[in-house]
């Protein structure tokens, strides 16, 4: 039994991250042991490349505008573990995650002794969740995908409506290395007479978007993004859609379709459960939203930026170039070894004017060396310590420079952390 928060978050982050058996059938075994929490409240399901976290929190804070009770699921986390999990605002508290912790352990015990097969560290989580919402009564869930999506572990849900952000390269030793295959995996979010709204902008996509929907004779709707006029990527960003002016809370012109997303999420889910959402509560939803390590600006000069595949990057640069036209940029960077450094690296080498590469103490981290030696920039450094490269380069910025932190989620966090104390 655990008596301690970190213990219980120990043991969760120390299981399993991918199970003997590629399918859901651990996920519905325990579920069933449950009494199937999942069912007991309305949800919304987030895939995509990039943009799942974001589109999930504009849609939160609309429906909490509206009244409702709501719950978020979402990862990876970037201030505390307890973030992963939250109800209207509110983190699921310590106690709480000690309680689900003990009875999750009795399932795991279960399962394995009589199934052979161990739960992993996403389907702990995801099955507390399901379980923290239920005995919370909330109305409804916006439940983003871990990865991919036909196996993930959010897949036994029935939502009202499935989202798919975009697709782009991430994650190809688990969903291949084709866009198609990418897109098939998320695709399989999409339920038997269902409905799906997607933000894609890759036509060559569009056919078998439209195979797998109609194939699972279910409803599509394509956001057509030239009805977005008036862009203004500031703080905030404005923009118009379908006639309407809009303000949101995230910077740049990749937040603006996730705000479309959102929007149009709402919109079915007021249609098709007859939900009293007004226009009000989506423009100050939307206008309300924060989202941290998405470009995330403090002293008008520090962004922190979790970008970590080639689609974010290239969101991001477009961002930086929107915001900072002026401004020369020095990019703190660090990344995962599995994720496509070489390339993101190559990206932006030709934006900003110094490039300091890190490491921090976690186990994906790649050597600082690896990603210096991946580098072409003319002014490169390196430096092991992350924090005393953060401050080296923070108090030496000038008025026309801004520091970039950037390459993944986890090194975000990292850095965040330190800066805030």
């Amino acid at each position: 039994m655990f008596t301690d928060f970190e213990a219980a978050k120990a043991w969760i982050e120390h299981s399993k991250r991918f199970g003997d058996k590629l399918d859901l059938s651990r996920m519905q075994i325990a579920a069933d042991m449950l009494d199937h929490p999942e069912r007991t409240f309305k949800s919304v399901h987030v895939g995509g490349t990039n943009g799942k976290g974001s589109t999930a929190n504009f849609i939160k804070n609309i429906m909490m505008e509206a009244g409702f009770k709501v719950g978020l699921y979402t990862s990876p986390y970037i201030v505390k573990f307890n973030e992963r999990i939250m109800v209207n605002n509110q983190y699921i508290d310590n106690d709480d995650v000690i309680t689900y912790a003990n009875r999750l352990k009795t399932i795991w015990d279960d399962i394995y002794e009589n199934h052979g097969d161990s739960v992993t560290f996403f389907e702990l989580l995801t099955l507390m969740a399901f379980m923290y919402f239920r005995d919370q009564g909330v109305s409804y869930a916006i439940v983003e995908v871990g990865l991919g999506g036909t196996l993930d572990a959010t897949n036994i849900i029935q939502p009202e409506v499935a989202l798919i952000t975009n697709i782009s390269y991430d994650h190809m030793k688990q969903l291949g290395n084709t866009l198609e295959s990418i897109a098939l995996n998320k695709l399989g979010i999409v339920k038997q007479r269902s409905f799906l709204i997607t933000s894609i902008e890759n036509k060559a996509l569009f056919p078998l978007f439209y195979e797998i929907v109609h194939k699972k004779d279910s409803r599509i709707k394509i956001i057509d993004f030239n009805q977005v006029q008036n862009q203004d990527v500031s703080v905030p960003t404005t923009f118009t859609y379908r006639g309407e002016h809009y303000e949101i809370g995230l910077v740049g012109h990749h937040q603006i379709k996730n705000a479309c997303l959102a929007i149009e999420a709402i919109r079915t889910l007021r249609l098709k459960t007859k939900t009293s959402i007004s226009e009000q509560n989506i423009k100050d939803g939307l206008l309300n939203t924060q989202w941290p390590g998405r470009f995330e600006i403090f002293d008008k000069r520090i962004i922190l930026d979790g970008a970590h595949n080639i689609g974010a990057v290239r969101e991001l640069i477009r961002t930086l170039d929107m915001v900072y036209p002026d401004k020369n940029i020095r990019c703190l960077f660090c990344m995962m070894h599995d994720k496509e450094h070489s390339r993101i690296i190559s990206e932006l080498d030709n934006i900003v004017e110094e490039f300091v590469f890190t490491e921090f103490p976690y186990p994906r981290c790649a050597d600082a060396k690896i990603l210096y030696a991946e580098s072409n920039h003319q002014n490169k450094q390196y430096n092991d310590d992350a924090k005393e490269a953060f401050s080296n380069i923070r108090d030496t910025l000038k008025d026309d420079e801004i520091l970039l932190v950037t390459g993944s989620l986890y090194f975000v966090s990292h850095i965040r952390q330190f800066l805030i104390r």
